[in-house]
């Protein structure tokens, strides 16, 4: 038998402090909470994020400007208009872009914006469409395919 494995017996428990019961018990006149004050009252504490009544930082820090989205997901993105240039019934992906010169640096997912005219139909694979390009490439005659974010 070693120290690590010695153990209460099962069902024992250990007594509850006795405190406000003089001072031979060791917890004597304040219990162990110091002097006075809010957290020496009985029912504990106050809840985590007070503040003593002054409005909370949680409460705050929403109606203050400029902050900004954590973890924002980027885009490539691309309007409607220099899709126009492309040939009647290709399929358009980040990939084809590049080839075509159209879109120079991968930045993300492919996103197409609702920019401009199209009268071209087209088979487009993107990441996200905004509603106004999706009504414009479907009014084209083309196609509009979501493709997982991760293959691009």
């Amino acid at each position: 038998m070693r120290l690590q494995d010695v153990q209460p017996k099962k069902g024992s428990s250990k007594r509850p402090r006795r405190l406000g019961r003089g001072i031979s018990a060791g917890q004597g006149a304040s219990s162990g909470k110091g002097m006075r004050g809010q957290k020496s009252r009985s029912g504990g504490s106050t809840r985590p994020g007070f503040e003593g009544g002054q409005q909370p930082l949680y409460r705050r820090i929403p109606k203050l400007k400029h902050f900004t989205v954590i973890n924002r997901k980027h885009y490539t993105i691309i309007n409607v208009s220099k899709l126009a240039s492309l040939s009647a019934n290709s399929e358009v992906t980040l990939a084809s872009l590049m080839e075509a010169g159209i879109v120079t640096t991968n930045d993300g997912p492919l996103k197409i914006l609702g920019d401009g005219e199209l009268n071209v139909a087209l088979h487009v694979k993107a990441a996200a469409f905004t509603a106004n390009a999706r009504a414009k490439i479907s009014a084209a005659g083309g196609s509009c395919e979501i493709v997982d974010t991760a293959r691009g």
